[in-house]
């Protein structure tokens, strides 16, 4: 796979629906992380959910609401009021990770996720 945005053409018929698990996985342990917890609003957590899933439903080749909806991403925009550490970053992908464990749909493209949380993330980050 060259691309990520092809990832939605082998997930077959339920790519949205393997999507939200992965978020959903992604979610249920951000209230108690440590490091990412103060950073989500605890009073719009479905709401952060939900631009997540519709972000990476779009990145991985799907639907485009996510942009008819908040316009273009604007990844490093949008996180610059964060405190995005190396240890926040770790974080995010740990839990990403294990997010990744708990969707077996996603097995084929694991590889290809993986790399892209890692490049996300990475760039995402804003503080040493």
């Amino acid at each position: 796979m060259e691309d990520i945005s092809e990832v939605w053409q082998v997930l077959g018929e339920s790519q949205e629906e393997v999507v939200r698990a992965l978020v959903g996985h992604f979610y249920a342990g951000v209230p108690t992380d440590p490091q990412l917890g103060p950073m989500y609003p605890k009073d719009d957590m479905n709401g952060a959910q939900e631009r997540l899933a519709l972000f990476l439903i779009q990145r991985l080749g799907g639907p485009q609401a996510y942009s008819e909806i908040r316009g273009h991403p604007r990844l490093r925009m949008r996180h610059a009021e964060f405190a995005i550490t190396p240890e926040a970053r770790d974080a995010w992908i740990t839990r990403m990770e294990a997010a990744l464990d708990l969707t077996p749909a996603l097995a084929a493209v694991r590889p290809e996720l993986s790399a892209f949380f890692e490049e996300v993330a990475g760039m995402l980050q804003n503080r040493r």
